[in-house]
Order: C-alpha cells, then sequence, then structure tokens
C-alpha cells in the first residue's frame, strides 16, 4: 500500500508527495474524507492527481492511499435501469440510504445490488474447455433483455464445476475452472480500456432512427459515430432523447457530461415513465443513464464518457446493439480545458490542450460493429452519438472541427431553423454522412430499388431552392419564372411535409423507412407532373389549387399502415388529375 501526504491544492487538481511506486491513471483516495482521484501525472515521488470530487476543505498534509488499480467498472446484471454518477456510484441508492438529494464527499456505495438474486441458467457443461468472452450462463434482466454471463476477456481453461439453474447473488461463484479460477456473474473492467473482440465488421446496416431527415438524407451505420453540434436552444437534448426512445437498437447508455441540471432532471423523470415502443415495457428496463451534471466537479466529466462506453462495450460483447448518446462532449472537453490549465501545459487552441484530438479519436473508435470474442458468431455494436454545444453556434472552434474530423456524419443543428419552428432543427445544407455508400445495399434490398436516386432528386431540389432564395432576398418572387417558382413551391413542401417532424405526435414521432420513401416519391411525382403542365402552358396557381396537394401534406401524420397503402394510388391520382388541368 502506497501512502504519500498532500502537498498542493489547485481546484480538481492536488499534488501528493511520497507516492513512489504509483502508476499512472491509479485510483487514489485523498484526505481523511477519502476522496476519490485519479493519477494524472507522475514526477519522481511527486503524483499529480484530478479529483473527481469537491476539494474544498482539503489541508496539506492530509494522507493520499493508493488502491494500486485503475478506475473499473463492476458490470453484471442490475445495471440495467440504473441511474449512476460519473464513477458509477448508483444515485437512487445513495439518496434513499442517507435521505439527501447530495452526495456526501467520500460516499462509498456498491454500483450493483449484491443481495438481490439473479434467475442463474447455465449453458456451459463440466470439462467444457473455455476461453474469454465465452457464454457460460444466462439470466433475466429488466424484463426485456437475456443477460448473458461471460467468461472475463482474460480467463481461459476448463470447467471443473458449475451451479444448477437456480437463483444466485452476483458474488456466488456459479463455475470453477479446473485451475481454480472462480466466476461469477460480475466482473470488473478498467474504464480507459477497450474492451477485445475477435474482429471488427464493416457496418453495412443503417441505424434507425426514426428521424426521416437523419435515416434519409444523412444516415448512420450500425457501428458508426455522429455529432450533433448546435447552439443553445436548437434541440441537441430533444434529438438525443428521441435517438435514444426510437433507434433500433436494443441498449441505450445515456450520458450526460457535464450539462444543466435542469436538462438532466428532466430526462431523470421522463425516461422511467416512457413506454419503450420496442417492447410495450418501460424504455428504462433497457437503458442506463451516467448522470454528470455541471455543478459536479468537473474532473468526473471525463470519468462519465468512459464509463459510458464501457458500459456500452459490455452488452456489445453480449452480442446486442448499443447506442451511446454523450450530451455534451462539450463539457467535457472544458474539463480537459481546465485541468490542463492547472497543470500549467503548453495550450493549443482556444486553451485546449494539444492533445484534445487525440483524446477524441481515441474515445470515437471505440464505436463499432464486431464480432464478439467467445463461442459463436456474436455480432455486437455499439453506435455513438455525441452532442456538441460551440459556443454561441460557432462550429469552427475546436471541439467541433476536432470531433467532425473522427466522426463519420455531421448532423449540424442550426439556430435559424429553431428560431422558425423547424423541429428537428438540422441543417440539410450543412450536414453529411460518410455512410451512404455503406448503406445504401440495404436501403435498396429493403426499402425500394430507386431509394438513392429519389433521394438525390430530392436533395437536389433542396439545393436548388438555397441558390434560388438568394436571388429572390434581391428581386422578389415575383421575378421568377413559373419553372423556378415551382422548384419553390416543391422545396417548401420537402421542408414542411417530410423534413419537419413533430417529436411528440403520436404517429410522427417515428417514421418508417418505406414510408419516408414513399412520402418522398409522391412529392417528386407532384413535382414532376406539375413541371410538365407547366410546360404545356398551365399556371401554377391552377397547380397548387388542387386538393391533392393538401393530402401530401397530411401523409406525415397518416397512421403508418394506411399511409403506405394510400401513397402509391396518390401518385397515380397526382399525375392523372395534374395532366387533366385545362390551360386557362
Amino acid at each position: 500500500m502506497i501512502v504519500g501526504t498532500l502537498s498542493k491544492i489547485t481546484g480538481p487538481v492536488v499534488v501528493a508527495d511520497g507516492m513512489t511506486g504509483t502508476k499512472m491513471y491509479d485510483v487514489v483516495r485523498v484526505g481523511d474524507a477519502g476522496l476519490m482521484g485519479e493519477v494524472i501525472r507522475l514526477e519522481g515521488e511527486l503524483a499529480t492527481i484530478q479529483v473527481y470530487e469537491d476539494t474544498s476543505g482539503l489541508l496539506i498534509g492530509e494522507p493520499v492511499e493508493s488502491t494500486g488499480a485503475p478506475l473499473k467498472l463492476e458490470l453484471g446484471p442490475g445495471l440495467l435501469s440504473s441511474i449512476y454518477d460519473g464513477i458509477q456510484r448508483p444515485l437512487p441508492v445513495i439518496a434513499e440510504e442517507t435521505g439527501s438529494d447530495f452526495i456526501a464527499r467520500g460516499t462509498v456505495a456498491s454500483a450493483l445490488d449484491r443481495s438481490k438474486k439473479w434467475d442463474f441458467t447455465p449453458v456451459a457443461k463440466v470439462g467444457q474447455a473455455v476461453t474469454g468472452g465465452d457464454v457460460i450462463g444466462t439470466t433475466p434482466e429488466g424484463g426485456t433483455v437475456i443477460h448473458r454471463v461471460m467468461v472475463p476477456p482474460d480467463v481461459k481453461g476448463t470447467i471443473a464445476t458449475i451451479v444448477e439453474p437456480g437463483s444466485y447473488t452476483i458474488d456466488e461463484v456459479v463455475a470453477r475452472l479446473e485451475d481454480g479460477a472462480e466466476i461469477t456473474m460480475s466482473q470488473w473492467w478498467p474504464v480507459r480500456y477497450g474492451r477485445p473482440y475477435k474482429r471488427k465488421l464493416d457496418p453495412t446496416t443503417p441505424f434507425m432512427t426514426g428521424m426521416r431527415i437523419l435515416d434519409t438524407f444523412f444516415p448512420v451505420a450500425l457501428g458508426g459515430n455522429a455529432i450533433i453540434p448546435g447552439g443553445f436552444g436548437t434541440g441537441k437534448t430533444v434529438t438525443q432523447q428521441s435517438l435514444a426512445k426510437w433507434a433500433d437498437v436494443d441498449i441505450i447508455i445515456y450520458v450526460g457530461c457535464g450539462e444543466r441540471g435542469n436538462e438532466m432532471t428532466e430526462v431523470l423523470a421522463e425516461f422511467p415513465e416512457l413506454d419503450d415502443p420496442r417492447t410495450g415495457h418501460k424504455l428504462m428496463d433497457r437503458t442506463v443513464l451516467v448522470a454528470n451534471t455541471s455543478n459536479m466537479p468537473v474532473a468526473a466529466r471525463e470519468a462519465s464518457i468512459y464509463t459510458g462506453v464501457t458500459l456500452a462495450e459490455y452488452y456489445r460483447d453480449m452480442g446486442y446493439s448499443v447506442a451511446m448518446m454523450a450530451d455534451s462532449t462539450s463539457r467535457w472537453g472544458e474539463a480537459l480545458r481546465e485541468v490542463s490549465g492547472r497543470l500549467e501545459e503548453m495550450p493549443g487552441e482556444e486553451g485546449y490542450p494539444a492533445y484534445l484530438a487525440t483524446r477524441l479519436a481515441s474515445f470515437y473508435e471505440r464505436s463499432g460493429r464486431v464480432e464478439a470474442l467467445g463461442d459463436g458468431e456474436r455480432v455486437g455494436s455499439v453506435t455513438m452519438v455525441g452532442a456538441v454545444s460551440p459556443a454561441g453556434g460557432d462550429m469552427s472552434e475546436p471541439m467541433t472541427q476536432n470531433s467532425l474530423r473522427v466522426t463519420g456524419a455531421f448532423w449540424a443543428l442550426d439556430t435559424s431553423l429553431a428560431h422558425r419552428r423547424h423541429f428537428p432543427a438540422i441543417s440539410w445544407t450543412k450536414s453529411y454522412t460518410l455512410y451512404l455508400g455503406q448503406v445504401r445495399d440495404w436501403f435498396e434490398d429493403e426499402v425500394a430499388d430507386d431509394w438513392r436516386v429519389v433521394r438525390e432528386r430530392a436533395m437536389s431540389i433542396l439545393q436548388k431552392e438555397t441558390e434560388l432564395q438568394e436571388i429572390v432576398q434581391l428581386v422578389g418572387p415575383d421575378a421568377l419564372p413559373e419553372t423556378e417558382k415551382i422548384i419553390l413551391e416543391v422545396a417548401r413542401m420537402l421542408r414542411e411535409d417530410f423534413l419537419q417532424q413533430f417529436a411528440f405526435d403520436e404517429i410522427d414521432a417515428y417514421c418508417p423507412p418505406k414510408k419516408a420513401y414513399w412520402i418522398l416519391k409522391t412529392i417528386l411525382a407532384f413535382n414532376d407532373a406539375a413541371t410538365q403542365a407547366m410546360s404545356r402552358g398551365v399556371s401554377l396557381r391552377q397547380v397548387m389549387q388542387l386538393p391533392l396537394r393538401d393530402e401530401v401534406s397530411r401523409m406525415k401524420t397518416t397512421p403508418h399502415e394506411d399511409a403506405l397503402e394510400r401513397m402509391p394510388v396518390l401518385v397515380q391520382e397526382i399525375n392523372e388529375q395534374i395532366a387533366g388541368i385545362e390551360v386557362l
């Protein structure tokens, strides 16, 4: 055991003397209160420590004790439905035990319920050779998820004994190997190291969100990563909450990293009450919340990010598709900047540390679709969506720029769209995706052969509208020829009837990809028929007065099955009625 003494205190960063033998990223207990911290620099006997708790009241000379191990998470049944802080302390348990809404300094609590018994069903047999990642048994978790009890990645051998089906706690030994190694239903893993896997697979299946603009224009592959940058009030949190509810994944890990307390409170209050549209149970049954608000110590923000991704990798190794939401990575960057300043390191751009890009890259590279360790061909994925909060919506700032370099999709939120009450306020001119080529085959097989053609035609109309708007601002719309006026009208239909989506509408909150395709197909059919009619002298006013125009706008709030049945007929009626308009 290594015990040193405090020699310097600078906010969340302290220095301890006499720490010879300590390793980088070892967890230490600081002061008489036993505050948790992590070693981030070593110079001889001096260890610089970032403390995850409030350091006020610490005194020079107080003891600092090293645990000799890095920050680790306990992984096992009981994680789902839990609410943790950045260092995996269960907040509801602490609140119940202390009778306070605030965590006292130095509080220690078990991440998992050690008294609860889980119904364990063994799937491995005595005499079976096992290696890291092999599934030896299962237990139901959260009402909708089968928790696969796996051999820890660094363990292998032959099973000497395994328990009969029954109820056991996470501390009871469920299997013993011939070399004496004991396996329980829980295991530990250091948060800064990615969990191993057999191999990484190419992402080919889209991460379906139910949001038309994302699924159609800027799709992300399952196992990919994306960022949502946007200024205050543009809808980052609402967008991520919608993704958490509707995304086509098995497990949700939602990390509130340094966001305002009221936003995290909304998540904590709403998620337990939300019905899961996938399972019919509560959404929390397959969700883990990591709450680290802006009034908590800044050093814990980094821990919360790594806690979230480690939890995601654990369920990925079981063969599940996991979505991790980080709201917001900018707060993590600000914490890195503050700690770097306390360490008197050479600053990079705008005061951020020079290693900011490296930290972001090492975080986002832990996403992916992989073949998990162990028997069989379990394929799991971690899809990351990180919110970025650039000051004043300035997307040229370092956090946004470094994030977009290492992520595959850029969902840019536009303040002007938010002010016009256009939600989701995702800009179709600033956003992009690098996954289109990888998911194209899936959409063409599962949705329609001409899916990409329809998508590109719609995008070209929206881009043409942007060009025409510059002319309109100079000379007014009346100066445009009729053929360009129809472009503006069709673009308006695309914006209002396709891109806009009401997250709180029972039907419009989620749009299947086939319905999104047919809405686009219907609008483009209207465009083609109107353009052809106007070429023979029909006026734009005659076309826009057709009742079918209003029916097109109602399709997004029409029940999905009814809309899919109606829209192919509607396309035919649009062509017939516009073709039948007589020239005045």
